[in-house]
């Protein structure tokens, strides 16, 4: 089942609560309080489990009772003598960290109301805002105990990124984040991001404004009358950026989403390390990390129905031979397909297309890369590289 399918039969995405049937999930995690109970109605057993940022305040009986040999509890809160009890019985307890306002033992991917919370307030005041300040105060500080909560943080992520793209057919969309909303371009790009999600394709992109925005906001159009995306891009035009004002930008998306809140799903892997961009709202998952190298690996790695590469500045060329690399040696398996959107950009701007066709020479890669004029035409490129490839 694809992501907006998905979001469509079921409400919400990865492993809804809804689905437990008391097992936990092969990997052996415990997600959600609910996920806990059905377990130990099941089992009457944590042991080898991990129970990952769950609130257990409420559960001190269990805790005082059910066998915990080996199991891990990461961020879980706990009154003192169920933690006490739990260590006692041979279980490994990473504590809540207090003063954070992120959790880095999270189990789920961000949501959009959960990064601009309290955005009426004024953008700083959100998590998302709050994160960066934290990052941009402890990233050069040399402090081991704040880099080991972002990598904990973005392991977290990357493994919920996983859990709920399981069996999904994701295409990459990759453009610049300085598109404006009310332009020509911007509204290709939503089509694009429509189209993709109508063929039953996973759409992921980097989660930020511009390019990236306009392809979530085209997932989300896709189960909605075609008129929904036109009035969108009428109502989202009149706060075209992200500059000056952060909170008007976000505003205008949280203004679309309530005229229209039954959209389809899609994936965004923004980064805080470019912390002056904040995430789109359009996205159904966010999954933002703080090395920004992680995040740009996993999205291209996780984009296993191709990548559309949208005009863009070196950010994007970048993107185009990171994911070029392991397609001309075959080191995720078989290549998959590259479309280059927009001739004139791609070989006369910055001519990225030349070195990508002679990279590819007469490698399997050949048959799986193609430079097409408008975005209009990459949904077709992107079907015929895919049946090129078997």
């Amino acid at each position: 089942m694809t992501i907006s399918e998905s979001a469509r039969a079921a409400g919400q995405l990865g492993r809804p609560e809804a689905a437990y049937d008391g097992e936990p999930a092969a990997d052996g995690e415990i997600e959600s309080l609910a996920e806990f109970d059905a377990v130990l109605a099941a089992r009457s057993s944590l042991a080898g489990l991990r129970v990952q940022a769950v609130d257990l305040s409420a559960r001190t009986p269990a805790l005082l009772d059910v066998p915990v040999e080996g199991a891990v509890f990461l961020g879980c809160a706990m009154e003192a003598a169920a933690d006490s009890r739990v260590r006692a019985a041979g279980a490994l307890v990473f504590p809540p960290v207090p003063g954070l306002p992120f959790d880095p033992y999270r189990g789920f991917l961000y949501s959009a109301e959960e990064l601009f919370a309290g955005l009426d307030e004024g953008y700083d005041a959100t998590p998302d805002a709050r994160s960066y300040a934290w990052f941009q105060r402890t990233k050069a500080d040399g402090d081991i105990f704040a880099s080991m909560l972002r990598a904990v943080h973005d392991d977290s992520v990357s493994d919920a990124l996983d859990e709920l793209l399981t069996g999904a057919r994701v295409v990459g969309v990759m453009g610049g984040h300085a598109m404006e909303r009310g332009t020509e371009a911007y509204a290709g790009a939503a089509r694009l991001g429509r189209s993709l999600a109508r063929a039953g394709l996973t759409v992921a992109t980097g989660g930020g404004p511009g390019a990236m925005e306009a392809a979530n906001l085209g997932a989300y159009a896709a189960p909605l009358p075609e008129e929904m995306l036109t009035e969108s891009l009428e109502l989202l035009g009149k706060a075209p950026s992200f500059t000056p004002s952060v909170t008007d930008w976000a505003a205008a998306a949280f203004e679309v989403r309530a005229r229209w809140p039954e959209g389809g799903g899609s994936v965004g892997i923004p980064t805080w390390f470019y912390g002056h961009e904040p995430p789109n709202a359009f996205a159904s998952h966010l999954a933002k990390y703080f090395a920004n190298a992680t995040r740009e690996d996993g999205l291209l790695a996780r984009s296993t129905a191709g990548v559309v590469f949208l005009p863009g500045a070196a950010g994007t060329v970048q993107e185009i031979f990171d994911n070029a690399t392991p397609n001309y040696y075959g080191s995720r398996g078989l290549p998959t397909p590259m479309v280059l959107v927009d001739r004139a950009h791609w070989t006369e701007r910055l001519p990225a297309w030349p070195l990508l066709r002679a990279l590819a020479g007469e490698r399997p890669m050949a048959a799986r890369i193609a430079l097409v004029d408008s975005v209009d035409q990459a949904p077709e490129a992107l079907a015929r590289l895919t049946e090129a490839g078997g």
